[in-house]
């Protein structure tokens, strides 16, 4: 697996990443496709050795702020550590762009996210209730300062 910025090209595998991923709450073309060009942050993506992507990860960071916008990975390839290493590359990005702060917000009802987001450094620090729409999921909303 290697990792590389995703460009307006990985569109179509990037959303059917996402579809499946997230269903119903899941982003819409339009503004996956503004996020991908966006000056303000940086996508990746996971492929794997036949050119398929495996998964995609966002940040976008403005000053010393910055948020993990999206990580998803197909569900093949999950328990492989392609979601380790997409989060691991945006942490590095924040970090090339002087983010002190680093913010996201994950489904109350993932815990394998919540696990992986907890053993980087990424602490709970509120939630945002019924903010998965049309699904009223919680959001609880996670932190980690740079080291």
């Amino acid at each position: 697996m290697i990792l590389r910025t995703a460009d307006p090209a990985d569109l179509d595998d990037i959303m059917r990443i996402e579809q499946a991923s997230f269903g119903p709450s899941a982003w819409d073309r339009s503004t996956m496709a503004q996020e991908l060009v966006s000056e303000w942050g940086r996508y990746v993506v996971a492929v794997d050795e036949h050119a398929r992507i495996l998964g995609y990860a966002g940040l976008r960071a403005v000053g010393v702020e910055g948020d993990v916008q999206t990580i998803a990975v197909s569900e093949e390839a999950r328990g492989h550590g392609a979601g380790r290493a997409l989060l691991e590359e945006l942490l590095a990005e924040a970090g090339r762009r002087g983010v002190r702060e680093l913010f996201l917000d994950v489904r109350a009802d993932n815990d394998v996210a919540r696990r992986l987001y907890a053993s980087v450094g990424f602490r709970e620090i509120g939630m945002r209730p019924r903010y998965y729409q049309p699904e009223d999921v919680d959001a609880v909303v996670m932190k980690r300062e740079a080291r």
